[in-house]
């Protein structure tokens, strides 16, 4: 009956609108939105940290031993 992810998806959709009531959809789809794009903010951060430690380990990497 329910084969396919859009039949699951009207049923959230109309679910959401009954325990919510259609004046809080709108403000659970920004908040929604706003924690999406603070996570995806987080992530680049997170690949920056990681790639400018990954080139600064590299760039500083010598001989281990002391010199004569």
């Amino acid at each position: 009956m329910f084969d396919s992810i859009d039949d699951w998806l009207i049923i959230a959709v109309v679910a959401g609108i009954l325990f919510y009531g259609s004046s809080k959809i709108p403000q659970l789809a920004r908040s929604l939105g706003r924690s999406v794009g603070e996570f995806k903010k987080g992530r680049l951060e997170v690949e920056r940290e990681l790639k400018s430690e990954a080139s600064g380990a590299t760039n500083t990497a010598g001989p281990s031993g002391p010199a004569h």
